[in-house]
């Protein structure tokens, strides 16, 4: 009789797959002409820099379109098609885009590569983000609301 194995592969993609995928993704994109890699791990590239917006802080709101895609390209969410911002507190998203978003000014665009352990981590989010998923987030920073 054959043994049975423990399906770990979903539509999230096991543990071991995503984080080879995303860890060989970041060592790639590295290398990249107009990427920067930050200290904690977080990767950027600025798209459009706008000068003389307010940059936020922690405890500020922000209004963006953003495109959240995994490094296999697979899209989590994406305002610019939906025409439709989000609007959230700065302290309340991920910590990847939190670092990211600290450095941008309004009307800026900048796209980051966050590693898996600062965005969802070990356990990911919902069906789309599997655990040890690398993000790509192309951010608008479109207006920033001091609190």
């Amino acid at each position: 009789m054959a043994r049975k194995e423990k399906k770990t592969q979903g539509k999230r993609g096991s543990q071991g797959q995503n984080r080879k995928m995303s860890e060989d993704f970041w060592e790639k994109n590295q290398t990249k002409a107009g990427v920067t890699t930050l200290p904690s791990g977080l990767q950027y590239s600025i798209i459009t820099e706008s000068e003389g917006g307010g940059s936020p802080q922690l405890a500020d709101e922000v209004v963006v379109d953003q495109r959240i895609r995994l490094v296999d390209g697979t899209v989590v969410r994406d305002t610019f098609l939906e025409h439709e911002q989000d609007r959230f507190f700065v302290h309340e998203t991920m910590e990847g885009l939190q670092e990211g978003l600290l450095m941008m000014t309004e009307g800026s665009r900048y796209r980051f590569f966050i590693p898996w352990d600062l965005a969802w981590g070990k356990s990911g989010n919902g069906k789309k983000i599997g655990p040890y998923s690398m993000l790509i987030a192309d951010i608008w920073l479109i207006q920033v609301i001091p609190h």
